[in-house]
């Protein structure tokens, strides 16, 4: 799922999560929600903070138990879907990173699951979101093109559709022989209805940046980081 790249660049994320949350306090409660395989969990716990990571997927936290179990890192870990789980008034920054976000099938579950953030930040804390803006999206858009990447070859195929509210994508990765296909189709959001959709959530300012320097949004930004404090 990652390539080194991402993996290096784990402590300037953090770095620039911490920025952006506006704290300098060693007690951090931080909840990385959609955690994977704990990239960003991990070096959180790494520096002291206390770290909450959530994933519906099972295996992705076996994965990262493991590897915390190996450095002595203690976090928790939570089997649940994120539409459900709510710790309330318990976290100072939630954080769902690596276009984790906007793919339930129906818009509501976005709704719930940005609320049960609000529900279980305490006041002030911070919602940390990093995806993939409408805009980027038609951009950059192309339809298909294949790299290799940790060994694989990988072959992808691109599909907008209903007017760009739905990216379909489509990924096939070989290796030694063997095939193995995903489809996942993530709703878009531009900036402007992110920040609708955290208002509509209660909290009460929201930030938007091009990348994680918290540059502009604008035609040269890289993603989409909208940042709501509640």
């Amino acid at each position: 799922m990652f390539d080194e790249a991402h993996w290096d660049e784990v402590p300037q994320v953090v770095d620039s999560i911490i920025d952006i949350a506006r704290s300098n306090k060693s007690t951090l409660k931080i909840l990385d929600l959609c955690c994977g395989f704990g990239r960003i969990s991990a070096e959180f716990a790494r520096r002291g903070f206390a770290v909450t990571g959530v994933d519906i997927t099972k295996s992705y936290l076996q994965t990262a138990q493991e590897d915390a179990s190996y450095e002595n890192l203690d976090i928790e870990y939570v089997h649940s879907d994120a539409r459900e789980f709510i710790r309330a008034s318990y976290f100072d920054v939630a954080v769902n990173l690596y276009i984790s976000f906007g793919y339930f099938a129906d818009q509501k579950d976005d709704i719930t699951l940005v609320k049960n953030v609000y529900n279980s930040l305490k006041d002030g804390g911070y919602f940390i979101i990093e995806t993939l803006g409408k805009e980027i999206a038609v951009r950059d858009f192309i339809e298909a093109e294949w790299f290799e990447k940790a060994g694989f070859t990988v072959l992808t195929e691109y599909e907008p559709q209903d007017s760009w509210t739905f990216l379909k994508n489509r990924w096939i990765l070989i290796k030694d022989g063997k095939r193995c296909e995903k489809i996942l189709t993530q709703r878009l959001y531009c900036a402007s209805e992110l920040r609708s959709l955290l208002k509509e959530a209660g909290f009460r300012k929201v930030e938007i940046y091009g990348d994680w320097d918290k540059s502009d949004y604008d035609h040269k930004a890289k993603k989409l980081i909208v940042a709501g404090i509640r």
